[in-house]
């Protein structure tokens, strides 16, 4: 891993810890009544999105309303990613396939985001996280409202050129943590590695049948 991935990675988790931080003092601690789980930091308080809008693989407007109604685990990555994403993805199809007896109306999904819109057309995000698991929903947008939208969700990502100076020789270092929105399409969590597939399949699976 390069330096400026620890960088990143770094800044992040800090972002993510001072974030669960000043939630918490401001609105107190978590309170019981929440369902307990083991591998997700469930915010005392869901936050609000700002409005998004994005674009699905099949080319429609994936905003707040299209995942109203599950729970939903947000991942952001690119299909060129050699190592994190792919590995990342695989993980989550092994959760998906621990929940896929749920009935199809509280199951809770995946949405895999492309914070490479150079190179990941809506189409080719879809087939990239659609080979993992038919299930997913997989989306970009251009750069300005991707940018918007990690923000959002505390999330963030910059291109890091490669060595042969050609334009399409780069990467893109990531946050390579979870965001978990709730059934009103809000961020109440967020899940940070190593992952364990079996406690993230059980905790999506109590909050998604905890929900009326």
């Amino acid at each position: 891993m390069s330096k400026r991935a620890i960088l990143l990675l770094v800044i992040v988790a800090l972002a993510a810890g001072l974030g669960l931080w000043a939630s918490q003092r401001h609105f107190g601690p978590v309170t019981s009544a929440q369902p307990k789980v083991t591998s997700i930091t469930l915010l005392p308080n869901p936050r609000t999105l700002p409005a998004f809008s994005l674009q699905q693989s099949d080319g429609t407007p994936l905003t707040a309303d299209e995942l109203k109604g599950h729970w939903t685990l947000v991942f952001l990555g690119f299909t060129h990613c050699p190592d994190v994403c792919p590995t990342t993805l695989a993980q989550l199809a092994g959760a998906q396939k621990q929940w896929a007896a749920m009935p199809e109306a509280s199951r809770p999904r995946v949405l895999f985001i492309s914070a490479d819109p150079e190179r990941d057309s809506p189409a080719l995000t879809g087939k990239y996280a659609h080979a993992f698991h038919a299930d997913s929903l997989a989306a970009t947008a251009p750069l300005p409202a991707l940018e918007e939208f990690a923000r959002g969700l505390s999330l963030v990502f910059m291109k890091v050129p490669g060595t042969s100076g050609k334009p399409d020789d780069y990467s893109i270092d990531h946050s390579a943590g979870f965001v978990v929105l709730d059934p009103q399409a809000r961020m109440a969590g967020v899940i940070q590695p190593p992952f364990d597939v079996k406690a993230i399949a059980a905790d999506m699976t109590v909050l998604s049948k905890a929900t009326p």
